[in-house]
């Protein structure tokens, strides 16, 4: 068995990437990914605020970096100044108290009973066995006295072929209606991830 060095991954291009290491430049960054948004939108006939894309865009970093994530990503098609949608994928080492990792732990491990049992499933991807996890969960930031806001997410487990330690993609999303449009989404990204060893 094989240690993982390094992870890739393949997103559409209205994936962004978020900046998740401690030196990298936030503000800097949100400022100009904000400008290219907006071109991009205009390109494509819409107008974008491009004051609110960039705070949008400094909270999602904000928010993945807390997390530690190996890559993240927020979703922002043509026309829109807030994300649609979070996509984080980080690795996880075996340890002392969690020797083996194996897809019946990841499984168990990320799965939550918030709004009933989760549906998880099996699958093969090419670099690997992965356990999918399709479950909801009672977001944070929820108005007072208001009804709560739902957070739905697809959590991926990979335990490539020869390693030791896992992969883990989590898609997540407040939208309501698109359930069905994320589903496929995390389908084709998960098939893009690569491990070197």
């Amino acid at each position: 068995m094989s240690d993982i060095r390094t992870c890739g991954i393949v997103c559409p291009t209205d994936w962004v990437p978020l900046p998740v290491l401690p030196s990298d430049d936030v503000k800097g960054w949100a400022k100009a990914t904000a400008a290219q948004l907006s071109e991009r939108a205009k390109a494509a006939g819409y107008e974008v605020d491009k004051r609110a894309v960039r705070k949008d865009l400094r909270a999602k970093a904000e928010d993945s970096r807390s997390r530690e994530p190996f890559y993240a990503f927020a979703l922002y098609p043509d026309g829109f100044d807030t994300s649609l949608a979070t996509l984080e994928v980080d690795l996880i080492h075996p340890d002392t108290t969690v020797p083996q990792i194996t897809l019946e732990w990841l499984a168990d491990t990320f799965s939550a009973h918030d709004f009933g049992p989760p549906q998880i499933t099996h699958t093969e991807l090419s670099i690997g066995r992965a356990v999918c996890i399709r479950q909801n969960f009672a977001a944070d930031g929820a108005p007072a006295g208001g009804s709560g806001i739902l957070l739905e997410t697809i959590t991926y487990g990979v335990v490539p072929t020869g390693a030791e330690s896992a992969l883990v993609l989590l898609m997540s999303w407040r939208v309501p209606g698109i359930a069905d449009e994320m589903e496929k989404a995390a389908d084709d990204i998960v098939r893009t991830l690569s491990v070197e060893f």
